[in-house]
């Protein structure tokens, strides 16, 4: 009796262990695919459209709207043999891509924006087109750098690149536009405001009247030209706006190798100009909207698309994290639980 009784007891402990490791096995499987969800969300997910299909989707619900069902009947039955006949005829296709940038100060669309155009350049070819639809009053130098590079990517790819100016292209969103082998915009669009500009409060008076000391110790002559707390020179001051003319300069020259018609002093003064105006100091090509734009080459039987890379909010990704969180104590309390129920069994 003794005996069976040990076995017994060994089968249950055994089937616990077993038990006990299928919980841990089905921990480690949650805890992977809660993290592959969160690095796929947070490395965001690229949006296709075919505007074609928006475009023509629209059409129809107009046409059903207006025309009677034999009417609207016959002419999508001649746009579907049309369609088909272009098919059999092997007509060569060419592709619009779209992409919209809207620009903050810091050009904070930057990483979004080389990945969009990295998914293109992989796909397109010498005959497709790219437009970027910039909305910008511009920003920071360097990061308007950066995006200016990532549209110049195309035009080395030699891929014909479009730049439209629906509202606003200023300063750091014109040396964007700039980059492009056409620039349309719309009549009345801010363009232009080639110059630079950097502003800092000084608080030095205010501290020297609260008797507060501040230290400041830099290695190199020019590290702080002007600062916020501390007794600026003039010394400071014929620095700080030497290298802003230095940039002025860079910015003119970039300006002038992509717009080479251009008379650069006579438009690098940070002044900005309506649509029409801007046609006439050629900082522009031509008066039209990205939307007629989209519209004409749809029109000419171009595949539209636009292309958007959506990255997830910053609460959605602690919203998973806290989730596979969760999930974790979640599965330790039931292994837990069950074990603890199991002892209370033998």
């Amino acid at each position: 009796m003794e005996f069976w009784l040990e076995i017994g007891l060994f089968a249950s402990k055994t089937i616990i262990l077993i038990f006990f490791i299928l919980i841990i096995l089905s921990l480690i499987g949650s805890l992977i695919h809660k993290v592959k969800q969160l690095v796929e969300q947070h490395d965001g997910q690229l949006i296709i459209k075919s505007l074609n299909a928006r475009f023509h989707k629209r059409k129809n619900q107009l046409r059903e709207k207006i025309l009677d069902k034999k009417a609207f009947k016959s002419i999508c039955q001649l746009e579907n043999k049309q369609n088909k006949q272009k098919k059999k005829n092997n007509e060569p296709e060419k592709s619009l891509y779209v992409i919209n940038f809207n620009g903050d100060t810091k050009a904070s669309k930057g990483h979004c924006l080389s990945q969009e155009i990295s998914a293109i350049l992989a796909v397109a070819t010498s005959k497709d087109e790219v437009l970027v639809n910039i909305e910008s009053p511009g920003g920071y130098v360097h990061s308007y750098g950066f995006v200016t590079a990532q549209l110049e990517r195309i035009v080395q790819h030699a891929i014909r690149l479009v730049v439209s100016i629906d509202k606003v292209a200023a300063s750091g969103g014109y040396v964007m536009a700039c980059v492009a082998d056409h620039i349309i915009a719309a009549p009345l669009a801010i363009v232009g405001s080639i110059g630079v500009v950097a502003q800092m409060p000084n608080i030095n008076r205010l501290l020297k009247k609260n008797e507060i000391d501040i230290e400041m110790h830099t290695a190199g002559e020019y590290k702080r030209t002007l600062t916020l707390v501390g007794e600026n020179t003039e010394k400071g001051r014929a620095k700080f706006k030497e290298d802003l003319e230095k940039t002025h300069e860079l910015i003119k020259k970039h300006v002038k190798k992509h717009r080479n018609h251009l008379n650069i002093e006579e438009v690098a003064t940070g002044e900005i100009w309506y649509g029409q105006r801007a046609i006439e100091c050629q900082l522009v090509d031509q008066l039209e909207t990205s939307e007629e734009y989209i519209w004409q080459a749809i029109q000419n039987n171009t595949n539209v698309y636009q292309v958007e890379l959506k990255l997830p909010k910053k609460n959605l990704i602690n919203r998973l994290s806290n989730s596979v969180e969760s999930a974790i104590s979640s599965l330790l309390s039931k292994a837990w639980n069950r074990l603890t129920t199991s002892r209370q069994l033998l």
